[in-house]
């Protein structure tokens, strides 16, 4: 590995001068982070209406769909450790598929994450408001900007360790969930649903009570609950010994997916039918409740309010990160590429904050609110996949490009090629999953729109200097590197 370090410093003078993130993010805070990225709102709210929707066989859907994004993280995380000069997978898709793969995977990233931001404060205002009544909605959503700003601004490792705290929560809730259902299931807890049981999962019309097409229709809400998993491929530029540190991160994405999704879902379903849940409606609120822990409703909220504030603060972290990198390809204004004294991108930072005001403003845009954020929020989600999509081309043209560096790798990713195509042809089925209902159809075909602003912003861009520049560089620092491999080989 310090072959391919030594050999992929970047080659241009400019370099010398370009401001660098400060790697501050320890082996505890990636480990969190990767965590905190991979359970969202999605479980404790969203969860309900995937129940009510696919029955029991929504537990094979996480499944399904975490074991495919697995090798999408793994890929992600063999390229970005090919090249620690790497900042995000933007950097990366930029170098191997061309200029037009970094400017469009940047931007249609940080384009995912300003949404799911807004969404997150629209979701902490309604979560206050049934926390504290009569609270004018504007009031929590403004605090929660400015709140987060400031646990960001002061440095990289402020914002890590907010969201240790965060993760921790959510990881405390959910053991929480375990352990009283396991009680109450070993008990032979009764109650006016039925009694607690394992059999729950299959004697109420069997694994697959809405047969294939509810299955089908579990995938299009599930697939939302896992956006933010790549997360720790942000964070890549600002993590210590990201040797060690990722790929432990990365690696325990499948025990994180069977713990926290598949443990608890089988647990809610074991303890109250499926039948019972619906959507709109905490399955966890409904189980503790259902135990006499009558407080359960509020802790959950602040659970679930905690859990909204941990997405938006993801969000406004790896949108200015994402920012700063664009600006330092020559694909975003330059002020955004400059650091704080702290090493923080504040001026990218200044600008998440300020569009995850639109927020606030959307808070009182009318009763339709709801309908259109749900549009908006499932144009992200598509949008997310064209992300894992370009990881996994990225991934395909490593293999062919630089067949040594690929030899040199110590984290190679398993199943290879094989396993490259095989995630394609789930995305393909997640596509037509979404043509299969009215709403989801509107926000696919829509999507295309964002792309086609790209396409214009990009033909606008691309003859600046700087991103010729950047270009230039890229293709001098991939001969200097294949060449140096080829060195040591002989």
């Amino acid at each position: 590995m310090s072959d391919q370090t030594t050999t992929g410093q970047r080659t241009a003078s400019s370099k010398d001068s370009e401001p660098h993130l400060a790697r501050s993010l320890s082996n505890r805070h990636i480990q969190l982070l990767a965590i905190g990225g991979a359970i969202g709102t999605g479980l404790f709210m969203g969860s309900g209406k995937t129940i009510s929707v696919a029955g029991p066989s929504v537990i094979f859907v996480y499944m399904i769909i975490g074991f495919m994004l697995f090798f999408v993280m793994r890929a992600m995380g063999q390229l970005l450790l090919s090249n620690l000069n790497y900042k995000s997978f933007s950097d990366f898709a930029g170098d191997l598929l061309g200029p037009w793969a970094g400017f469009f995977t940047g931007w249609t990233y940080w384009f995912c994450w300003v949404v799911t931001g807004v969404a997150d404060v629209i979701a902490i205002a309604g979560f206050a408001n049934e926390l504290w009544p009569g609270v004018p909605l504007w009031i929590p959503g403004l605090a929660t900007i400015v709140i987060l700003l400031l646990l960001n601004l002061p440095t990289v490792k402020a914002f890590g360790e907010t969201e240790f705290w965060f993760a921790l929560i959510k990881i405390i809730a959910i053991a929480a969930l375990i352990i009283v259902g396991i009680v109450m299931i070993s008990t032979g807890f009764t109650s006016d649903a039925g009694a607690a049981s394992f059999t729950n999962l299959w004697s109420h019309g069997g694994f697959f009570p809405k047969e294939f097409m509810g299955f089908v229709a579990g995938f299009q809400i599930a697939v939302f609950a896992f956006v933010g998993i790549e997360l720790v491929g942000t964070a890549a530029a600002e993590t210590k010994n990201p040797e060690h540190n990722l790929p432990r991160a990365i690696n325990a994405i499948p025990v994180r997916v069977m713990l926290f999704y598949v443990g608890a879902l089988i647990i809610l379903m074991s303890v109250i039918p499926w039948t019972e849940f619906k959507a709109g409606h905490s399955p966890f609120i409904a189980m503790f409740s259902l135990a006499g822990l009558g407080i359960a409703a509020t802790v959950v909220n602040l659970v679930v309010l905690t859990s909204a504030m941990s997405s938006a603060n993801s969000g406004i972290y790896s949108t200015s990160r994402m920012v700063f990198g664009l600006a330092n390809d020559g694909d975003a204004p330059k002020m955004f590429g400059r650091l704080s004294s702290r090493k923080v991108p504040q001026n990218a930072l200044f600008l998440s904050c300020v569009l995850l005001l639109g927020g606030v403003a959307l808070l009182y845009a009318g009763k339709d609110i709801g309908a259109a954020f749900d549009m908006v929020t499932t144009v992200s989600a598509v949008c997310f996949m064209f992300v894992w999509s370009i990881i996994l081309a990225s991934y395909l043209v490593f293999r062919k490009r630089r067949p040594q560096l690929h030899e040199a790798s110590t984290f190679k990713m398993p199943g290879g090629i094989v396993m490259v195509w095989v995630v394609f042809a789930f995305f393909g089925f997640l596509v037509w999953a979404l043509t299969t209902q009215p709403d989801t159809l509107t926000a696919l075909l829509v999507t295309p729109i964002w792309f086609a602003i790209l396409a214009v912003a990009y033909a606008l861009v691309r003859k600046s200097p700087l991103h010729q520049a950047r270009v230039a560089e890229w293709k001098a620092m991939a001969e200097t590197e294949t060449a140096a491999v080829e060195t040591a080989a002989r």
